[in-house]
């Protein structure tokens, strides 16, 4: 026997050509098909190529169907028909003599092919029943295991079951439809006297549709006239039945297998994304995979990234005024203002630490001096509508640092978390504390710094340097005011040549010099804490004496 061409299966002349085109279309399925050698036998072919189905031919693959979901469906069709297309060539050679009858099935098979509905299958059924056997009128019964009840998929337009029948699903009802015989029943006095069958019909036939000995329903027809039903329709009847049966049931075991895989789909998808609340898809991605699923202990990467602290301050004396509940609400709100931020400039949440939010910019480190100048506005704005309610203004340091750091998946095969490693975490951190001995919001160290290019963009003010505690490389630390409110930035920016005048008096250690400049910076800006905070440092050192080998970088003894 030939073997199936599917290049000629799905000729443009071929009807199959035309129905999927239109099921596609009805579907709006994007879908191609090609066959085993790439070549485009039908639809239009696109980039993406994924989701690819397999067109299999006597057990071998003659081609995919290639686009979205729906292709899945379509090939179950497809292939479906591909089968059907090898039974009758095989039933072809092997019964010959039975032609007209094999023509009838194969026909009749054909168009089960076109239907992938348990209802429009019944509804099939019984038109090729009706139409192969005389009849006025008919109805296909199926069981439906969740009610417990006989259904009516399809019907003749000539009721056949009166109105209450199914309602009351009589005994005799259920022997038809689930008796499990086929038979022709010339005398229908029993049915119509019980109110089953309406009284105007005079002659009955049904047959079992049946699957692996399971009775699934019936296919019932009758005659308005007392018609003499022989064993040659009774036999076409049973052969149609069983050809339906078996479309029926695997309709049916699709549908169920579409909802359990939907359902399995979305309960993954669920899961899915709430793993990705907890361990960021950024992460995920830095480590070259797509879900949590894919990640194994031991993968690591390393990147050059920029590490972004920010703290609440006085959160204790805020916190000692709340609840605990009030206390979680109150960091949970701030913490939601900030978040969708930090991803709006490219970068993802590594921890939320109480009070505090350690960030990652794996991009650019302007990425996270941006987010950081509209976490100061965002600030402001809260601090606006905290006031008008009556609540104290919530302040918040940032400070960020630029440098390699390794990303991974520690731990045991029993306890996986997603790491950082990194000498720039620590760093960051603590150049977010200095926010609290400078007074100053918003402070970057000199190698975030280096890596932007529009420096001019924003308004810095260079603090000079600090020793960190177990460091021996000096650190540059610079404010960005671009975050302060449009007030204090204008001063800010009035007095900012005084202030970089006065600091190089501080390093120079002229500070009587240094002392007069930041009094004067004062005068303008009542506000510059940053600058009260160097003029003191400057007052005790000209009254105590520097430290020995004091070199102008402030030295942080505590972390």
């Amino acid at each position: 026997m030939a073997r199936i061409n599917l290049k000629n299966v799905l000729g443009k002349n071929n009807e199959l050509h035309g129905i999927l085109l239109a099921l596609a279309g009805q579907m709006n399925a994007a879908i191609w098909i090609e066959d085993n050698t790439g070549k485009l036998l039908l639809g239009e072919k696109r980039e993406d190529d994924s989701n690819p189905f397999p067109i299999l031919a006597e057990g071998e693959i003659t081609g995919w169907i290639k686009g979205d979901e729906n292709g899945f469906i379509i090939a179950n069709l497809l292939n479906y028909f591909l089968q059907k297309e090898t039974d009758k060539k095989k039933l072809g050679s092997e019964v010959l003599n039975l032609y007209q009858e094999i023509n009838l099935i194969y026909n009749f098979s054909e168009k089960l092919a076109q239907a992938i509905d348990p209802a429009a299958l019944a509804q099939l059924a019984l038109h090729e029943a009706t139409h192969s056997i005389a009849s006025t009128a008919g109805v296909v019964l199926l069981w439906d295991d969740e009610s417990k009840t006989l259904q009516l998929p399809a019907t003749t337009e000539q009721a056949l079951l009166t109105e209450t029948s199914l309602e009351v699903q009589d005994s005799l009802l259920l022997t038809l439809g689930l008796g499990g015989q086929s038979e022709i029943i010339s005398d229908m006095t029993e049915f119509t006297a019980a109110g089953i069958i309406n009284t105007e019909l005079q002659s009955l036939l049904y047959a079992a549709l049946k699957v692996n000995n399971r009775v699934m329903g019936s296919i019932i027809l009758a005659h308005k006239d007392k018609v003499q039903y022989t064993a040659g329709d009774l036999k076409l009847l049973v052969t149609l039945a069983l050809q339906s049966s078996a479309a029926i049931e695997s309709a049916l075991q699709y549908e169920k297998n579409i909802r359990e895989v939907k359902a399995r789909e979305e309960a993954i998808l669920r899961i899915h994304e709430v793993t990705k609340k907890f361990v960021p898809h950024e992460f995920i991605r830095s480590l070259g995979k797509e879900t949590l699923a894919d990640v194994k202990l031991g993968d690591q990467v390393e990147k050059i990234v920029t590490v972004l602290f920010t703290d609440i301050r006085d959160f204790t004396s805020l916190s000692e005024k709340m609840t605990p509940e009030e206390n979680f609400q109150f960091v949970s709100s701030f913490n939601a203002q900030l978040g969708p931020i930090i991803r709006q400039h490219n970068g993802f949440i590594n921890q939320y630490l109480g009070d505090s939010i350690m960030a990652l910019f794996p991009q650019h480190p302007e990425d996270a001096l941006r987010a950081a100048i509209a976490m100061q506005k965002a600030v402001y704005e809260l601090n606006l509508i905290r006031k008008s309610k009556g609540y104290p203004s919530i302040k918040a340091g940032i400070g960020m640092h630029t440098g390699p750091l390794i990303m991974g998946i520690t731990g045991d095969e029993y306890r996986l978390d997603a790491a950082t490693i990194s000498d720039a975490v620590n760093t960051a951190a603590r150049i977010e504390s200095l926010t609290k001995y400078y007074k100053a919001p918003l402070l970057l160290s000199g190698e975030t710094l280096s890596h932007i290019s529009q420096e001019n963009t924003y308004y810095l003010r260079h603090l000079g340097k600090v020793q960190l505690k177990g460091k021996y490389k000096q650190l540059s630390i610079i404010e960005c005011m671009n975050g302060y409110s449009p007030e204090g930035l204008s001063k800010k920016m009035l007095t900012l040549s005084r202030f970089n005048q006065a600091m190089q008096y501080y390093t120079e250690q002229r500070f009587e010099n240094a002392i007069m400049e930041f009094e004067n910076l004062l005068v303008t800006d009542t506000d510059d804490l940053t600058a009260v905070y160097f003029r003191d440092n400057a007052i005790k050192y000209l009254k105590n004496g520097i430290p020995e080998n004091w070199t102008g970088a402030e030295e942080m003894l505590s972390k």
